[in-house]
């Protein structure tokens, strides 16, 4: 009994020891792992150190090369030691990061060594890059942030496009587009054809074209090739290039003839300037002369100046009036002088024509009706109306007064997105009927030069209120430009 309770105690006593022995091979192999001692300390400045701990990993492309120190306070940032392996050289431009290791908030050191051949780092040297790492903290707020705008964005979606006025605008707006896409599709398959033989006539112009180029560049090495040999056969005397030479040295003796002569007329004609002789020396020398001259050539220069800044704008529009069942045709002229402002002039053939109203006093011997009355007859005749408008632009908003659709009238325009869409408003028609005629439109610039079109045409009026849609065409007229100022001009 006793013999086995001193085997188990022996036992136990073994147990402990080998115990004891295993632990303090690990201290010992981790405390060497650690570096007690050895190589040279730096350090960094960080403001944020959270997660860093004395004896935390020190890596150079992700292999330990050293641990920390000390992590301590130094005025307001955080100072942290670091011990590195005394075989890991680190220079001047070295850079250090706080990297994390997993996500339990735990980090270590990262560090570039820098540029190799630069100032080596010793002992009690400053990492001077650090590269400070997004916090946690710092995440989340961020997060936050984006997370409110993102509902800021999906309340006023839900409060634009979530309404059933907003379904209809999507509604439309797609079927708009399906629209376009088709026209669009419709134009590039029906010029298919027009555009591939444009480029078989490039290609073929340009394969006709090759061995003619290749002729004059034969033709210009054969001209270069025969001058240098003529020139190298009069350098070494051979008979044969004495007359050749001879004719091209004559050329060159009348052509110095007869530059010399010009030049002495030259001479003359400037003596006679210098001495104010004739209609130049005059101009030359009269200051009076000279200063009218001036005067008409600012004028002209002026007057072409205006006219070079002259923008002529052609707009060919077509509308379909649906109540009306009818086609409104127009051509316009803009004369734009500058940016804001311009001249109106427009033509207009519209189905209804031109109506007026006039008064006329009847003498009848009628029983029936009154000795003497007025009647108001209405005339509507089938002839074009005449707009001559001056506009001016405050900004995006353009006024236009004048005459419209040969009526007094006056606009209100809208420009917006770069002059691409366009709200018209027109007041004409007073006197013509009891209520003047309200027109509002819609342009749209969908491709360039060409207008889409749309809006309400009298609305005051619940007889003659019309809708219409159209398209117009509109570009700048350079020839037109230059044939105004010979337009003929009544005396």
């Amino acid at each position: 009994m006793r013999l086995n309770r001193a085997t188990t105690a022996a036992k136990v006593g073994v147990f402990a020891v080998v115990l004891l022995g295993v632990g303090l091979l690990m201290y010992r192999f981790v405390n060497k792992a650690n570096g007690p001692g050895n190589g040279y300390v730096v350090y960094a400045l960080m403001r944020d150190a959270s997660g860093l701990a004395k004896r935390s990993q020190v890596r150079v492309a992700g292999i330990p090369v050293g641990t920390i120190d000390n992590v301590r306070l130094e005025g307001d940032m955080a100072r942290i030691d670091i011990r590195m392996n005394p075989d890991v050289v680190l220079y001047d431009d070295a850079a250090a990061s706080k990297v994390a290791s997993s996500l339990l908030g735990e980090y270590y050191i990262a560090i570039t060594p820098g540029t190799e051949g630069r100032r080596k780092l010793k002992d009690g040297d400053r990492i001077l890059i650090v590269i400070e790492s997004t916090s946690t903290d710092q995440l989340i707020r961020q997060l936050s942030d984006i997370a409110r705008d993102v509902k800021q964005v999906t309340s006023a979606l839900a409060a634009s496009v979530g309404t059933d006025q907003g379904k209809d605008d999507i509604k439309s707006t797609l079927s708009n587009l399906a629209q376009v896409t088709d026209a669009l599709n419709q134009t590039v398959r029906e010029n298919r054809q027009t555009i591939r033989d444009i480029l078989i006539h490039v290609d073929s112009i340009t394969k006709n074209g090759q061995p003619e180029i290749e002729r004059i560049l034969e033709n210009v090495r054969v001209t270069t090739n025969e001058v240098r040999d003529l020139t190298a056969k009069a350098q070494e005397g051979k008979p044969g290039t004495e007359g050749e030479v001879r004719q091209i040295i004559d050329k060159v003796n009348r052509a110095s003839d007869s530059l010399e002569s010009a030049l002495k007329n030259i001479d003359d004609v400037s003596g006679r300037l210098d001495r104010g002789e004739g209609t130049l020396g005059r101009l030359s020398k009269d200051e009076k002369l000279i200063n009218e001259v001036e005067g008409v050539t600012e004028d002209i220069g002026d007057f072409v100046g205006g006219l070079a800044r002259v923008r002529t704008i052609v707009g060919l529009r077509t509308d379909y009036q649906f109540l009306g069942n009818g086609v409104k045709s127009y051509v316009e002229l803009r004369l734009q002088p500058s940016e804001d402002k311009y001249y109106l002039v427009e033509v207009v053939n519209d189905p209804h024509g031109l109506t007026t109203y006039e008064q006329v006093d009847v003498d009848t011997t009628n029983p029936n009706s009154p000795p003497h009355y007025r009647e108001i007859r209405t005339i509507t005749k089938d002839a074009l109306r005449f707009s001559l408008q001056f506009a001016q632009s405050f900004g995006p908003f353009t006024g236009r007064w004048g005459i419209k659709e040969s009526t007094g009238g006056v606009g209100l325009d809208l420009l917006l997105f770069e002059k691409r869409f366009e709200l018209r408003q027109d007041l004409f028609g007073f006197g013509e009927v009891v209520l003047p005629r309200w027109r509002v439109s819609l342009g749209y610039e969908f491709v360039n030069r060409l207008w889409l079109l749309g809006g309400v045409d009298d609305i005051l009026s619940n007889k003659r209120r019309d809708y219409f849609v159209g398209a117009q065409l509109r570009f700048d007229d350079e020839d037109l430009k230059r044939i105004l100022p010979f337009a003929p001009k009544t005396p």
